[in-house]
């Protein structure tokens, strides 16, 4: 008797357990909400909240230690008569575009090298994604002792072939600086478009490129009727990632240049950080990190919507 009761009461110990386990189990909107719970929490804490501090301080007039009163958009007026401002709009404009026009075109044709076959094939391709693995501070700082114009190994190599007579001040000259920013961007960018485009490039069956080549099609109208179709979907997702990461830039450029030579290298970030963080005017780099937000939210509106075309047709 005492066995029987001791055994009932085990089984409606782990009663609720089981319940709450088959209720998981047959209903799938459980079992979803409860897989995504982690990520959620990980992302309210890490980009939706900072996300709303950063509102609530762009629309104050808080100070480091000064928690501020509310002032409207008045920070957001400001900007519009912001000389410096309106340079790092231009500059991450034309540092974004440029990059990533030479990080497609790079990309795409180290992604056709590496997609043919050739001895030494997986070390290259593992080779290739170094720019890309190594620390962005630690790259950059390499790269800074390239461009010193004393000790510049950029410079002796140009000198040696006859091409400079003098020093060249890459990252002191403005404008030279911005090319050299560009430069190292698109130095560690290749790799993400070249081994992203060589996935996309694995996707598409040969027997399409058999086909063309016994129809009398040139390389270049294989690649152009043929590979680039097929490739443009996923171009256009490396491209959104690209450009995302590239109109909010920080590390490389500050390490670099600061922003410098007289901002001719200030972007969004570096700019909201001088003021925001080197002045300690809260409220006004919260603003100024916010004033990218309408533009990149209008750049991944509009490539998602041509993305979401390119795959029904």
């Amino acid at each position: 008797m005492a066995i029987s009761e001791a055994v009932n009461q085990r089984a409606f110990a782990r009663a609720p357990r089981r319940g709450a386990a088959t209720l998981l189990l047959e209903d799938e909107r459980w079992l979803a909400a409860a897989l995504l719970l982690p990520t959620v929490i990980l992302l309210g804490l890490f980009i939706a909240y900072p996300f709303v501090e950063g509102v609530l301080l762009s629309v104050s007039n808080a100070r480091v230690g000064i928690p501020g009163h509310f002032v409207g958009l008045a920070n957001f007026t400001a900007l519009l008569s912001d000389s410096i401002f309106r340079v790092a709009v231009w500059n991450t404009f034309v540092y974004t575009a440029v990059a990533t026009v030479l990080k497609l075109a790079l990309g795409l044709w180290l992604a056709l090298l590496l997609n043919r076959h050739f001895r030494g094939k997986a070390f290259t391709r593992a080779f290739i994604l170094l720019p890309f693995i190594i620390p962005t501070v630690l790259s950059t700082f390499a790269w800074k002792w390239m461009f010193d114009p004393t000790f510049s190994v950029i410079n002796w190599t140009l000198f040696q072939f006859g091409l400079i007579h003098g020093r060249i001040n890459w990252l002191g000259n403005p404008d030279l600086a911005l090319i050299s920013v560009i430069i190292v961007n698109v130095w560690r960018g290749v790799p993400f478009f070249a081994i992203s485009l060589l996935a996309g490039l694995q996707t598409i069956n040969p027997e399409l490129q058999e086909a063309a080549a016994i129809d009398g099609a040139k390389p270049w109208q294989r690649f152009w009727h043929v590979t680039w179709p097929l490739l443009l979907p996923v171009t256009m997702v490396v491209m959104l990632f690209s450009i995302i990461q590239t109109f909010a830039d920080f590390q490389l450029v500050y390490v670099l240049t600061g922003g410098g030579p007289a901002n001719a290298t200030q972007l969004f970030a570096t700019y909201a950080y001088q003021v925001g963080v080197g002045t300690g005017l809260l409220s006004e780099g919260a603003a100024i990190s916010l004033a990218m937000f309408p533009f990149l939210l209008i750049i991944v509106v509009v490539q998602l919507l041509y993305i979401r075309r390119v795959e029904v047709h």
